[in-house]
């Protein structure tokens, strides 16, 4: 199970490495921002468990940022707690209306801190449908997102698939395979944000399977950056044997050696101003469809295939 991730926005080095030196120690992975679209790119790319927010800050202050987290549908979960020394009851109250989850005044005591960041994350966790092994919205999040897009008109469905991904985790491990899952959904999500817009839906689904909904205009433009990114970059999943020769020497059940190519994605895209759905079920077999034809095509490396 990865480490539940604590992005501390502050700017004051002594106060951001009293945090992440803390909570380090005590079992989180601590990542630090010192500006306010540092710490709004990093949320996106990162999905912190939580985010502790300092309100003063270089180039934009903490409200603004709060207000950037809750507008984008892949950080408007993420609980956010301020940490300032702005004590004021009408900077509180301004704070939790932009949709905060806690806020505290600076001097603080670090075990009240941690109790409260356990209190937020305990009940995040309650509420959320997050894959634990890349912190995506799962399966119930993703029939959700699917029920919500049949309702529109201008939509498109990627349905992404990892091939050969079951022969890695079994000849690298679990904790290997775990990886690769992570390595997709960071691939996907770094897409989304530099092409895609603050409505775009990135989910991950059952095994090795993830999920995109975006617009029409958008949709291949991500996956063809996402297909190119993973490409160039999955040899660094390999040793250095494997990574040379192209693929995996396996052993069948009959003990005979097989060679399994590296891992590629296959992309099958539905284009949901083109034509109607009567529901979920019927859409999730249509994408399906198109991913298989995608998988039936000649040739190395990831491919995409239309509806």
């Amino acid at each position: 199970m990865p480490k539940q991730k604590i992005l501390i926005v502050e700017d004051a080095p002594d106060i951001a490495g009293l945090l992440q030196v803390f909570f380090t120690s005590q079992g989180y992975e601590a990542l630090v921002a010192s500006r306010g679209g540092q710490a709004v790119e990093m949320s996106r790319r990162e999905m912190p468990d939580i985010v502790l927010l300092d309100i003063m800050l270089p180039d934009m202050n903490g409200y603004t940022v709060c207000q950037e987290l809750r507008s984008n549908r892949r950080t408007r979960e993420i609980p956010i707690i301020f940490l300032t020394a702005r004590g004021e009851k009408e900077d509180i109250i301004h704070g939790l209306q932009l949709g905060a989850d806690d806020y505290i005044v600076k001097p603080f005591d670090l075990q009240v801190l941690q109790a409260r960041v356990n209190n937020r994350l305990q009940h995040a966790a309650l509420l959320s449908s997050k894959d634990p092994t890349t912190g995506l919205p799962g399966s119930q999040a993703i029939e959700e997102e699917l029920r919500r897009v049949l309702n529109r008109h201008d939509w498109a469905l990627a349905y992404i698939g990892l091939e050969h991904f079951e022969p890695f985790s079994q000849a690298y491990g679990f904790v290997a395979g775990d990886n690769a899952l992570r390595f997709v959904a960071r691939l996907l999500v770094e897409a989304v944000d530099d092409l895609g817009g603050p409505d775009d839906f990135v989910g991950h689904g059952i095994g090795s399977d993830f999920v995109l909904t975006t617009s029409p205009d958008r949709v291949r433009p991500v996956c063809e950056r996402l297909m190119h990114d993973f490409d160039e970059r999955i040899g660094t999943l390999y040793d250095y044997r494997d990574r040379k020769q192209g693929f995996l020497l396996l052993q069948d059940s009959a003990g005979n050696e097989v060679r399994v190519p590296l891992m590629y994605l296959v992309i099958g895209v539905i284009d949901g101003s083109r034509r109607r759905f009567s529901d979920i079920r019927e859409l999730s077999e249509a994408a399906a469809r198109v991913r298989q034809q995608a998988r039936s095509e000649k040739g190395t490396g990831s491919r995409i295939a239309l509806d």
